[in-house]
């Protein structure tokens, strides 16, 4: 088991406020900026909420990729994952688009887009993401 951190502070009313992401516990990153504009109109500079975790998706995504491919006897020689999180005010997220450019030695499309949409599934991300109407994938070998 895995506990992760992160640590914000806000100010103000949602439309005015402003908010820091100060720190998470790896220390890996932070701060950043946070505001409603970031998260709904014009990023500016800013993070989001779903920014974080469209890198999120992506990431869980890749290894959850590389390790299906490598448990079928194709490990991958390079995976470039982006993920396109849409967020809608008032509604929330409605949307995860994954594209995945892929160089595999070795394996066919079949085969790959099998595991691609395995992954797609089965990333703890994904499973998080549940309630999101629509997870999608582009999935290319290179």
């Amino acid at each position: 088991m895995a506990d992760r951190t992160a640590t914000v502070t806000w100010g103000g009313s949602l439309m005015e406020g402003a908010g820091t992401i100060e720190s998470v516990g790896s220390g890996s990153f932070g701060p950043l900026d946070v505001t409603w504009a970031s998260r709904a109109e014009d990023s500016d500079g800013r993070t989001s909420p779903e920014e974080l975790i469209a890198a999120a998706h992506a990431a869980c995504f890749s290894m959850a990729l590389s390790h299906a491919l490598a448990q079928a006897g194709f490990p991958a020689e390079r995976l470039e994952t982006s993920a396109t999180v849409t967020f809608v005010p008032g509604t929330g997220i409605t949307k995860s688009a994954l594209t995945v450019r892929a160089t595999v030695p070795g394996i066919d499309e079949a085969t790959f887009h099998e595991q691609a949409e395995g992954a797609r599934v089965g990333c703890p991300v994904s499973k998080a993401l549940a309630a999101v109407p629509e997870i999608t994938l582009d999935a290319a070998l290179s």
